[in-house]
């Protein structure tokens, strides 16, 4: 499993662009910044992509990480088009594909990207060619493993007749648990189940109640949900971002945190209270 190379908590890196993940952060040293401190408080898993920005977030991570680490894992996908702020559609185009992993190794400066996602299945493409494109170029050597992102469960059993599916990112967090089956379904298949929005961007920090049960932990909100994440399957590493490197350093202390069973529960509890945040579901 590539979790052992990943670690239980890496840095998302889509926090770090522009509003609506368009254009050029208000403070590009900023961003630059949190990542060199990223590295320093020990993370070892950085997650981009070539649409963030787009291509913005793989530009800050060369300029402020290269050269990298020999122990660093930088994660990024390819398969999406950007039309404007928030705004995203998926090109699985084999052509486009393969562009695209061109494109993140010269943008990123690196000969092999170690994890590699296809950021959405296009249902325009055959699958076949979107994840047969991406082994080629595993087989060249422009790829170390495979990922898909934003699947369900029958796109996840495809996916793994095609390839060796090596990490799944989903939409996942104590708050919203849709993708419950996608990680059982990587827990008895070795593959690593990484999440994104784990912090529910940002809504489970401001919890009322998780606050209430942090300052009795001596610790954060943030802290208490990664931790969670962490108990709650083997098979999890995660992605919190953030533009304030403090909250970096919260969140890898996280790993530190040991909790029993009637903690979990007690977060658990905490988190579907009522008055807990302004949060009834919805995405």
């Amino acid at each position: 499993m590539i979790l052992k190379t990943l670690g239980r908590i890496g840095f998302g890196s889509m926090q770090l662009t522009g509003s609506g993940h368009w254009g050029a952060a208000d403070d590009p040293e900023n961003s630059i910044r949190v990542l060199r401190d990223a590295v320093s408080a020990g993370v070892r898993h950085i997650d981009t992509a070539d649409a963030y920005g787009p291509f913005t977030a793989e530009k800050y991570i060369r300029k402020a990480l290269h050269p990298y680490p020999d122990d660093l894992l930088i994660a990024t996908k390819g398969g999406l088009t950007r039309q404007g702020p928030n705004k995203w559609a998926p090109c699985g185009r084999p052509e486009y594909l393969r562009q695209c992993v061109e494109m993140s190794l010269r943008r990123l400066q690196i000969d092999r990207i170690g994890l590699y996602y296809l950021h959405r299945i296009d249902p325009a493409v055959p699958v076949a060619d979107q994840l047969g494109v991406l082994s080629d170029m595993q087989t060249e050597g422009k790829i170390g493993h495979i990922g898909v992102s934003k699947v369900n469960a029958e796109q996840l059993r495809v996916a793994s007749r095609l390839v060796t599916v090596a990490a799944v990112q989903n939409k996942y967090s104590i708050a919203d648990r849709h993708s419950e089956n996608i990680l059982r379904h990587c827990e008895s298949n070795d593959i690593t189940f990484v999440p994104y929005a784990p912090l529910a961007t940002g809504a489970l920090t401001s919890s009322r109640a998780l606050g209430k049960l942090a300052v009795r932990y001596g610790t954060t909100p943030a802290q208490l949900v990664l931790a969670w994440l962490l108990h709650h399957s083997h098979a999890i590493a995660a992605i919190p971002g953030s533009r304030c490197s403090a909250h970096i350093y919260e969140n890898i202390a996280a790993i530190d945190l040991s909790l029993t069973r009637d903690d979990s529960a007690a977060i658990d509890a905490a988190v579907s209270s009522p008055t807990s945040i302004g949060w009834a579901g919805q995405e």
